[in-house]
């Protein structure tokens, strides 16, 4: 048996924390804020149809907004469910909702629970921590590939906000180039001179200022 680590302790600790990769590594799950057409439309319950849909959707704000948007095309909640182990849009672990929880595969109400008690995560490194005490190594990757800690845009290292969805070294440079950011809306308006609003908009969901 462990003993729980008050949460002041964990805040303290995480913050404490050299900053990690920010975003889950994938492996067999594809973000439905970056898939293609093509690998859309070759997943479970898809078709050439539902993918041009799902393009046209973005960007998703949230998981649920994604879920809405292909039971808009008529998948079923199990349809949709059996889909979600091979697409899904990312949750900010520190502000995703009951409901955006729920949606990953496996997630019950106790790792629902366990996923909200370690709130706020300053890095990836305190799910890896913390969750590993409930389920196995490869449980804790498959996991991990469907959440994200926003980075801090001032601070953040290259290989943190490289770990976003469809980032490249390109726009590597723009997002170190402005700093320091003062507000988020600066961020928008520098970024937004290199790409459309829908891609700023999705890009947004990956970072803060601290």
């Amino acid at each position: 048996m462990f003993r729980r680590v008050p949460a002041i302790v964990i805040l303290a600790l995480t913050l404490a924390l050299p900053i990690a990769a920010q975003v889950g590594k994938r492996s067999a799950v594809l973000d439905a804020g970056t898939a293609t057409e093509a690998d859309l439309a070759a997943l479970p319950h898809m078709n050439p149809a539902r993918a041009t849909a799902v393009v046209a959707a973005r960007p998703f704000a949230s998981a649920v907004a994604l879920d809405q948007a292909l039971a808009s095309q008529g998948l079923t909640a199990e349809q949709r469910k059996e889909l979600y182990a091979r697409l899904f849009v990312p949750i900010n672990l520190n502000a995703a909702t009951k409901e955006e929880i729920l949606l990953i595969p496996g997630v019950g109400n106790r790792m629902l629970h366990e996923f909200e008690e370690y709130r706020p995560y300053g890095s990836l490194a305190v799910l890896h921590r913390e969750i590993d005490k409930y389920v196995d190594d490869a449980e804790l990757a498959r996991l991990e590939q469907y959440v994200f800690v926003p980075i801090d845009l001032n601070s953040a290292s290259d290989a943190d906000i490289m770990t976003i969805p469809g980032m490249g070294p390109r726009m590597l440079r723009e997002f170190k180039e402005y700093r320091p950011y003062k507000s988020m809306e600066q961020f928008r308006k520098e970024i937004g001179k290199y790409v459309d609003e829908k891609e700023v908009a999705r890009l947004e969901r990956f970072v803060t200022i601290r």
